[in-house]
């Protein structure tokens, strides 16, 4: 059996970062990816003071403007499938397809708190969420607006390839999110990442010292410049 490429100790690590921090270590450990698989319009977090979020990603597609036509996801199929996965947080992830997306919320009171106790770390969705001073604690929403009613929302699919502006994830994908946004992470890059942003850090310290220090000027961003390129 081979070793999994990461661990819950490793998820939890990444959440001392910020999702932007994050993007940064993504852009050394695959450069591929520097320009997809992130979030790229504005989101609102339903608690902008919770840390972020790092799970796996558990997948969907929601409509809320018409009644559900024909066969849909049982719901009580989605808790199943959304559950933490044994020690593994999971994120869920739902994109909402209506050609308005968020004319009716998934989220709420009721949600939040089923899906916090069946162990989800919280949701990214270009959807809406609701309830704002009744959302489980602790349960973090990264959504495209708040919105007052819940319309005909219901399940379309689910374990599925979804796009939230912009960030396409499929089942099991890596997230990270905080207010900022949200980017996938691949998984070959989990523990690559801390050495990543700590090389990076120490050259961004060798700038900001630099332009912090009185008597700053271009020639010597020239010269900070030259010391964090020689950082490896």
């Amino acid at each position: 059996m081979s070793e999994p490429l990461f661990t819950r100790a490793d998820l939890d690590a990444l959440r001392q970062w910020d999702t932007p921090t994050i993007c940064n270590g993504l852009e050394i450990v695959t450069p591929e990816r520097r320009a997809l698989g992130f979030t790229v319009e504005p989101m609102v977090a339903a608690d902008r003071t919770l840390p972020p979020i790092v799970g796996l990603a558990r997948t969907g597609l929601i409509r809320a403007k018409e009644a559900p036509r024909g066969a849909i996801p049982p719901r009580e199929d989605w808790y199943d499938y959304v559950a933490a996965d044994g020690d593994m947080p999971t994120i869920a992830v739902l994109q909402d397809i209506d050609d308005r997306p968020g004319y009716g919320a998934f989220w709420g009171e009721v949600q939040s708190t089923v899906h916090h106790a069946l162990g989800v770390a919280g949701c990214v969705t270009n959807g809406s969420f609701r309830d704002l001073d009744a959302l489980a604690p602790g349960f973090q929403i990264i959504g495209g607006r708040v919105g007052p009613s819940h319309a005909h929302v219901h399940l379309v699919q689910m374990r599925c390839m979804a796009n939230v502006f912009g960030m396409v994830c499929n089942h099991d994908d890596v997230i990270h999110a905080d207010y900022h946004g949200a980017v996938v992470v691949p998984a070959a890059a989990v523990r690559k990442l801390p050495a990543a942003i700590e090389l990076i850090m120490r050259r961004e310290k060798a700038i900001l010292d630099m332009a912090r220090a009185p008597g700053f000027t271009a020639a010597k961003m020239r010269e900070a410049l030259k010391r964090a390129g020689e950082i490896h």
